[in-house]
């Protein structure tokens, strides 16, 4: 084919349409890059054979995949593998997304080990998440566990302990009803769904807040204690005191506490 005539898109000034002539009309043949017009010197009146025209609507093909990966990157920071997941959903040809990728890599747009030292920081910084939910997030989105393991180091020991502690006073935060054994529980729950691992978990139980409970549990059996009174009144005797005793050790106190409690409530009567 030849060139009989080459125009500037209007929506995007950085792409040029290519026409033939046929039947004596300029005809749309194709559209190709700036970058790409330069490259292969396009004119009006050049011929394109086969071969060449292939070349220029590979090379095109390229191009497009790049800007599209540029756009991805703009708004945010992406791993290699969100990235070539994203070009695969607009292009057909994997050798294409290859290409591109290499491209992206070349020009440091695509970092990974960046990438992860990175994530791990604003991690740490900005939430309170534990070193397993990071870690299997980072490999979520398809970083090594060398590079994983290497950008971890970013989260110190003291750091994940801070951030459990941040976790533990907000947990306990007017959580006074429960018995010491079953609020344990759930904050076992609660940090391991963090992502904590059990030396950190046992470290943030030695917290003051968590040791003062204890001098607390009684309080905290007689206010169950009382609700069971109600819900057993109709109970005396040797009856009573089993019925009370079941419905506490469920609420997870321990019995030595149970009897201290049923003691009392004797000495009421």
């Amino acid at each position: 084919m030849i060139i009989s005539k080459i125009t500037r898109q209007k929506e995007l000034n950085d792409r040029y349409n290519i026409f033939t002539m046929k039947q004596g009309k300029d005809v749309y043949a194709f559209s190709v890059d700036e970058a790409v017009l330069v490259k292969y010197q396009l004119r009006k009146g050049m011929e394109l054979d086969s071969l060449l025209l292939n070349q220029i609507q590979y090379t095109d093909e390229i191009r497009k995949g790049y800007h599209t990966a540029v756009r991805y990157l703009a708004k945010v920071k992406r791993t290699e593998m969100e990235v070539r997941t994203h070009l695969s959903a607009k292009m057909e040809n994997d050798s294409l997304v290859s290409e591109v990728m290499t491209k992206l890599t070349d020009m440091k747009f695509i970092d990974d080990e960046d990438y992860a030292f990175s994530y791990v920081r604003t991690q740490r910084n900005t939430t309170t998440k534990g070193p397993e939910a990071i870690k299997r997030e980072l490999k979520e989105k398809g970083i090594r566990m060398e590079l994983i393991d290497r950008a971890m180091e970013e989260l110190s020991y003291e750091d994940q302990v801070l951030a459990a502690q941040k976790i533990v006073v907000k947990f306990l935060a007017g959580k006074n009803k429960d018995s010491k054994k079953i609020l344990m529980q759930k904050l076992d729950q609660t940090l391991v769904r963090k992502g904590y691992t059990a030396d950190i978990i046992q470290e943030v139980k030695r917290m003051p807040e968590i040791l003062e409970m204890d001098t607390d549990e009684l309080e905290t059996v007689r206010i169950h204690g009382e609700k069971a009174r109600r819900k057993y009144a109709k109970y005396t005797g040797y009856e009573f005191t089993q019925k009370m005793k079941q419905f506490l050790y469920r609420k997870g106190f321990s019995m030595d506490l149970i009897e201290q409690y049923l003691d009392e409530i004797e000495r009421e009567i």
